[in-house]
């Protein structure tokens, strides 16, 4: 896959819920487990899920730091 090709799938995804992503990986591995497709697309497709679970795991730890500042800010104005 060609660099652009690769920054318009991250932009893509960007745009996507984590439950929307979660879909899309929960149907490649759909795919994968059914042994219908090819060798090649097979890498190919479980690469393509890989990185989506990646993105999927950098989301989830941006949203778990945030509500660990939002946490520790009302944890600070309680003690005031």
């Amino acid at each position: 896959m060609s660099e652009t090709g690769k920054a318009e799938l991250k932009k893509a995804e960007q745009k996507k819920s984590i439950e929307e992503m979660l879909e899309e990986v929960d149907g490649i591995i759909e795919s994968l487990e059914s042994g219908d497709i090819a060798l090649e697309d097979s890498f190919r497709i479980y690469e393509k899920g890989m990185k989506m679970i990646q993105s999927i795991n950098s989301r989830i730890d941006k949203v778990e730091k945030k509500i660990i500042e939002i946490d520790a800010k009302e944890q600070d104005g309680d003690e005031a």
